[in-house]
This record gives C-alpha cells, sequence and structure tokens, in this order.
C-alpha cells in the first residue's frame, strides 16, 4: 500500500495544500471528500477563525482531513491549542523549526508533515521526528526557497536523504506531473495552484479568473530580501521591480510590502494592487472546476501515465 496513503489513511496520494486565502474548509473538506487529504490554511486565520473553520470541516465530511501551520504565525500557541482540542489529525508545519512543536503535536497523537525546500532542512526535519516531508520546488507559488532548486532536482536529491515518506510540491497540476514525482522517489504529491482555482477555493472569484488567464512567464520569484515569494506579474510587483531599479533596501522594500497586501489581492479581488501568489503551473490551468474533478482527472491521468510506461520500448 502507498505509505501516504496508510500514513493518512486516504484513497489517493494527493493533498491538497493549505494555502492563506484559498484553503478554508470548504475546500479541505472537498478534496478529503473526493479521496484526497485537504487541509485549511491556517496562516491567513485568526484563532477563532481557525477554530470555526475546522468545525464546519468536521460537519463537511467523515474523513481525515489536516491544518497548514507557519510556525512563524504570530499566534501559534493558541492554533496548536486549538488544534489538539479539536482533534486534528494531522498538520503540515512550514516556515520555522520543525522541532518546536512536532513531540508536543505527536504525543497527542498527531501526524506531524514539514515544508522544506532543501536538503538540509529535510535532514533536520527527520531528526526532529516528522513523520513525513514535503519537499517544495522553486516552481511552486506562494512563499518558496531562496535556493531556487526546480522540483525536478529536489526531490531525488531529498529521497537519497531520508528514508520517511517524501510528498513532492511545486509544479504539480496533473496526473502526468504525479507520475513523474513517482519515478523520481515521491510517495505523494502536494498540489496549490490548481486547488487555489476551483469552485471551493475561499479566494475571491477575481483572483481565479486571474489564475486561468496567466500565461506562462507570467510569474516571478520575488522579495527575497524579505521572505521570498513567486507573484503574478501586476501594477504591484511592477512596484516592487522599479523599487529594486532604484536600489531599495529591504526596510524601503518592507515598507512597500506593508500589511495584508495579500489579503487585499486573494482574498479580496484587487489585482491591481494586491499580492497575487501562484505558481508557474498556473499556465496550464485554463478553467475553474470543483475540486472532486481535480482529484479525478488527475487520479485517471496518473493511471493512464502508468500504463502506457509498461508499454514503452526503446
Amino acid at each position: 500500500m502507498n505509505r501516504i496513503n496508510q500514513l493518512f489513511k486516504i484513497q489517493y496520494p494527493i493533498v491538497q495544500a493549505g494555502m492563506i486565502w484559498c484553503s478554508g474548509w470548504e475546500l479541505a473538506s472537498a478534496v478529503s471528500n473526493a479521496g484526497g487529504l485537504g487541509l485549511i490554511g491556517s496562516g491567513s486565520m485568526y484563532p477563532d477563525v481557525l477554530k470555526t473553520h475546522i468545525q464546519k470541516c468536521k460537519k463537511a465530511t467523515s474523513k481525515p482531513f489536516g491544518v497548514n501551520v507557519p510556525l512563524l504565525y504570530p499566534n501559534i500557541e493558541e492554533h496548536i491549542k486549538t488544534i489538539i482540542e479539536e482533534k486534528v489529525p494531522i498538520v503540515f508545519s512550514s516556515a520555522g523549526n520543525p522541532k518546536t512543536w512536532t513531540s508536543i503535536l505527536k504525543a497527542e497523537g498527531i501526524k506531524v508533515v514539514h515544508v522544506v525546500s532543501n536538503v538540509k532542512f529535510a535532514l533536520k526535519s527527520a531528526e526532529a521526528g516528522v513523520d513525513a516531508i514535503v519537499a517544495e520546488g522553486f516552481e511552486a507559488g506562494g512563499h518558496n526557497g531562496r535556493e531556487e532548486t526546480t522540483t525536478l532536482c529536489l526531490i531525488p536529491m531529498v529521497r537519497n536523504a531520508i528514508d520517511i515518506p517524501l510528498i513532492a510540491a511545486g509544479g504539480i497540476a496533473s496526473g502526468a506531473a504525479m507520475a513523474a514525482m513517482f519515478c523520481l522517489g515521491a510517495d505523494g504529491v502536494q498540489v496549490g495552484s490548481r486547488f487555489a482555482a476551483t469552485q471551493e477555493s475561499s479566494a475571491h472569484q477575481n483572483f481565479k479568473e486571474r489564475i486561468i488567464h496567466t500565461p506562462e512567464g507570467d510569474t516571478q520569484l520575488t522579495l527575497k530580501e524579505l521572505t521570498p515569494v513567486r507573484l503574478i506579474k501586476n501594477e504591484f510587483y511592477a512596484q516592487v521591480e522599479a523599487a529594486y531599479q532604484s536600489g531599495a533596501t529591504k526596510e524601503q522594500l518592507a515598507q512597500l510590502l506593508g500589511r495584508g497586501r495579500a489579503k487585499k489581492g486573494m482574498f479580496e479581488g484587487d489585482m491591481v494592487e494586491g499580492e497575487l501568489e501562484i505558481g508557474q503551473v498556473s499556465g496550464l490551468i485554463k478553467e475553474i472546476v470543483p475540486a472532486a474533478q481535480v482529484v479525478e482527472e488527475m487520479m485517471k491521468e496518473f493511471e493512464e501515465v502508468k500504463s502506457n510506461f509498461t508499454s514503452l520500448s526503446f
């Protein structure tokens, strides 16, 4: 049996990424009901909001789901408390030291997965006792690794370094890409951008429409002096580029970014001044569909690719 299916007690080794402003209870429950693993993205939620989303998700699905927790979140203690009290079975942590909370969560019977972008932190995560690792390549949307290592290169390097279950992320929106990751040593995949543009995503409709009309080359990793983030090129991105051209300092870049920029774009629908976080694979996404359809189509294509491999000859 697939190690990810067994670990999470799910039907398909497809994890929906816990994206800020996109991954509420509706998306998480829809993916879990379709046989994957849905994640609530807690990074954009106040503690009381997270609790509400967890409770609604429990009512919407009887299947396993999890919560993605950025460890640098200011109310992290309250989020962890809520997760334990609500008996959430799975936590995906990111953006911080996994040693801080892994043992506490595991003591409560919670499965812990940590997101990394290089081999160094994959090893540190394994040492911290996590149950699995997400290795996320440079193609991914949102906050990203400074090394700019692509998924194609990252997955085999991490696979060679660790023995625990490995989930590939970054640039995966199809069954063919999923099959490629399995060939490289992954046990499952985490999918973000494709689920951001689904009917159940909590993102603003303007953002969903922008995703499906984003051509190849229209995203860029930037703001590495603060926290690297992949954005769609819009007026805000142009302002960031202009700031670089004028020799802006780290402090000036932080001032330009301000607060609530991602919410303004992704949740409130401001396509001009908002921060629009999405992956390079957006160039392949052409329609807004139900989350269950994404899971179904990915698995169908995955099985077709597997069959084609058996008939290959050279």
